[in-house]
């Protein structure tokens, strides 16, 4: 991907940089619209919990009111009511009940990060949190990749790269909401952008280069859900369109392009997250990474356990094919409260895929540093 391409994106997340410039402190609310002027999405949620008194209690109690309100309905023979219905939308007759099912979950992880809830929803084109924001002065890495493969020819390197096992990585992401209730009360289009790079900082005889930068827009529709698995409760499900590059030249040039179906869950203080994707094709001849699905995986699951401002967070993914095909990764990361706007953070990553360029290459990866945004 020719590099002048990439400059756009760079100036997007220059423009985020207030995103990641530290986590507000919540005013003393008198009204929750008073909150709207909080960026900072821990911030704002701690600034409503306020205004609203929103507690652990109260997402139950919203759950349970919108089953008592889903039950009435269906006592009251409403035929619209149904399976898909329950997925989607909130179908029933009268305004309270409707209310009532349209706020299911109101408060819990989930609808923190994505307003899924009537009464969470903010607006549109409001900068928030998606992926974690992060600084890792300290990123080692077991085996460091100086000659980047490819099954394309075009993209193979000969000659090895000088580099070090240590390198500094840094990860931006923010997103905003273009559409709001786009059927009704439910469905909502974001736009989010990712960027995460790999600076050999401490390597000055190769002049302190920028090894890797992945660039990853998209576009999700987000839609409300309403049902118990397992103990589970489905909070959300939507689709994204997702464009992921390095921005190089040949040979080192990666990219890939992605349908992804989002399925989110959660449960007092855990969050689950599953995405399969599907990649769109590319002529074989111009494709930069032919068997990236084999490495990088054809789906993920994130599971996060946020409580009293200490997170773990675990990502694991797979090609989901046998045999030779069999590859994957694991990572788990880790942030602590260091002070009010400010927490400690650690990553370990093992298998393949940490970044584009080693898409197809095994390594272990330790980071340590500071966030200033988790998932939660």
């Amino acid at each position: 991907m020719p590099k002048h391409r990439t400059r756009p994106l760079m100036l997007i997340a220059l423009a985020a940089a207030p995103l990641a410039h530290g986590q507000e402190i919540a005013p003393q609310p008198a009204s929750p619209q008073a909150c709207t002027s909080v960026t900072s999405d821990a911030a704002r949620l701690a600034c409503y919990d306020q205004a609203l008194g929103y507690t652990p209690q109260a997402v139950q109690e919203a759950d349970a009111a919108a089953q008592l309100a889903k039950q009435a309905a269906k006592a009251e023979d409403s035929p619209k009511s149904s399976r898909m219905g329950d997925f989607f939308r909130a179908d029933v007759q009268e305004q309270p009940k409707e209310e009532a099912v349209a706020n299911a979950g109101r408060g819990s992880l989930l609808d923190r990060r994505w307003e899924l809830a009537k009464d969470s929803k903010l607006g549109t084109f409001q900068l928030r949190g998606y992926k974690p924001v992060y600084l890792l002065p300290a990123f080692w890495t077991s085996d460091t990749n100086r000659t980047p493969q490819s099954p394309n020819p075009a993209n193979s390197v000969s000659t090895p790269q000088q580099l070090d096992s240590a390198e500094l990585k840094f990860q931006l992401s923010f997103k905003t909401k273009v559409v709001e209730d786009l059927f009704g009360d439910n469905g909502d289009i974001w736009m989010g952008y990712t960027q995460s790079s790999r600076w050999q900082a401490y390597n000055s005889d190769a002049s302190r280069p920028f090894r890797e930068t992945n660039y990853e827009p998209e576009a999700m529709l987000v839609f409300r859900n309403n049902y118990s698995l397992f103990g589970w409760k489905g909070r959300m499900s939507g689709i994204s369109l997702n464009h992921m590059s390095n921005g190089r030249e040949d040979p080192l040039s990666r990219s890939w392009n992605r349908v992804i179906l989002n399925i989110g869950l959660d449960r007092e203080n855990w969050a689950l997250t599953l995405r399969p994707w599907f990649r769109i094709k590319e002529d074989r001849a111009d494709d930069n990474n032919p068997d990236i699905e084999d490495y990088m995986g054809r789906g993920d699951a994130t599971l996060v356990y946020n409580k009293d401002g200490h997170e773990f967070a675990l990502i694991a993914r797979h090609s989901l094919r046998g045999g030779d095909r069999s590859h994957g990764s694991v990572q788990l990361d880790y942030g602590f409260p260091i002070t009010n706007l400010l927490r400690g953070h650690v990553q370990v990553f093992d298998g393949y895929g940490e970044s584009l360029i080693d898409y197809n290459h095994k390594a272990t990866y330790i980071g340590l540093g500071v966030s200033l945004l988790e998932w939660f």
